[in-house]
């Protein structure tokens, strides 16, 4: 088949988060045993799991036509490619990783100015060094493979290192100097393909299913029957950004309405609708919303 988009799938940490992901957009995303190569119900599509560390390299040297990474490693790389979307979705919650410099609790290091001259233990080096010279710190910066929590006080004297809930740096006794970088999922496209009219489509059909499968997290959709005397009663009720669809019924004295809500608020408001006069109420759930 000549049309064919070679899509990054990260391996790791966002593995099961992106399947589930894909499967909520419509795709069926799977994943053998020491396989590279996962399957996908689309023909149209080539997977290749691949670290999200390194993502960034193989999208812009043209391996892959696009792919799933952090904005965090296209910085890292300094990679050429295109953001087409941001994705906020990560393994622990919907909130960007955080990048942080760390020290053990009793160290002296309180400023990033007390970071001259120090061995900083990180896996994003290029990232820590262009930091460190936007504050005129000059610092030894080291890669670390794994592990970095456990490596100061011995190994070095600080560290740059991801959290999402800062639970891992508090558990080795670590506390936070500050920030360096905040981080979300990017769909990155390499410039060549991007430009390619089929690959594009391609990829914007894929970036349309996956921010509406988003869209759709924790929200409901509410139908109910409502007498048109009620409809202002039912209105008043409803969260004053929603915009429902009202619709006539074969009754004219009666309308269907229509809306969308955040799931958590929906059995507070399903009592009140129905004090409101509304009736027949049912509550349905969201796979994808499309704007």
């Amino acid at each position: 088949m000549d049309n064919v988009l070679k899509l990054g799938i990260p391996a790791g940490s966002l593995q099961e988060a992106t399947a589930e992901l894909f499967r909520k957009a419509g795709y069926k995303l799977t994943f053998t045993s020491r396989n590279y190569y996962p399957t996908i119900d689309d023909p149209e599509i080539h997977c290749t799991l691949i670290r999200a560390q390194e993502m960034p390299r193989y999208v812009q040297d043209g391996s892959l036509d696009c792919g799933l990474t952090g904005h965090d490693w296209v910085l890292e790389n300094n990679a050429t490619v295109e953001e087409l979307a941001e994705l906020i979705f990560s393994k622990v919650s919907r909130r960007p990783v955080r990048w942080v410099l760390a020290v053990p609790n009793d160290s002296p290091i309180h400023t990033p100015q007390d970071l001259q001259g120090k061995r900083i233990a990180t896996e994003v080096v290029q990232l820590t060094r262009r930091w460190l010279a936007s504050h005129g710190v000059e610092a030894n910066v080291e890669f670390s493979w794994g592990a970095t929590e456990v490596k100061p006080p011995k190994l070095a004297d600080a560290i740059v290192e991801v959290t999402e809930t800062g639970s891992s740096l508090r558990a080795n006794n670590l506390r936070i100097i500050c920030d360096i970088l905040q981080s979300t999922t990017r769909f990155i496209a390499n410039p060549a393909a991007a430009q390619d009219p089929w690959k594009r489509r391609k990829m914007d059909d894929l970036v349309l299913m996956l921010k509406g499968a988003m869209a759709a997290e924790n929200k409901v959709g509410l139908m109910m029957n409502v007498r048109r005397t009620d409809i202002d009663k039912v209105l008043s009720v409803l969260p004053s950004l929603q915009k429902p669809t009202i619709s006539t019924l074969s009754d004219p004295e009666w309308a269907d309405l229509l809306t969308i809500l955040d799931d958590s608020v929906v059995r507070r408001i399903i009592p009140e609708l129905k004090r409101a006069g509304a009736t027949g109420i049912v509550e349905f759930p969201l796979t994808k919303l499309i704007d």
